[in-house]
């Protein structure tokens, strides 16, 4: 059974750092990417960032390239998503999300099929 659980989320302060982690369960990271997402209140959710099954290469958005990192290790089954320089605006509930690949269209949300329950992060100013 295919699950994701998503962990390390907090209140940190502007410039601080958190560690998002995504354990994942009934399937392997050889052959699902990885997707990151966040939606703030009001917002549509919105790709991070996302780690390509095999070669774990990685895209990011614009709004986070330079600050977050993800990486992965196959045999935790988890998923890393390493978040420096935050900003208020990172606020948001972070999800992780499986999918086939890493896409044109990785950072839309239909395109990954099993979900985590989100984990929150709160940047203050």
């Amino acid at each position: 059974q295919f699950q994701l659980v998503e962990s390390g989320g907090g209140l940190v302060q502007s410039g601080g750092s958190l560690r998002l982690s995504c354990a994942a369960s009934g399937f392997t990271l050889d052959y699902y990417a990885i997707g990151w997402f966040r939606q703030a209140p009001g917002k549509e959710r919105e790709g991070v960032s996302c780690i390509s099954p095999r070669d774990g290469s990685t895209l990011y958005a614009d709004s986070v390239k330079a600050r977050f990192t993800a990486s992965k290790d196959n045999d935790k089954i988890t998923v890393y998503l390493q978040m420096n320089s935050l900003k208020p605006g990172d606020t948001a509930v972070y999800y992780c999300a499986a999918g086939l690949t890493c896409g044109s269209n990785w950072y839309k949300a239909p395109f990954f099929g099993s979900w985590g329950q989100g984990t929150q992060v709160t940047v203050s100013s």
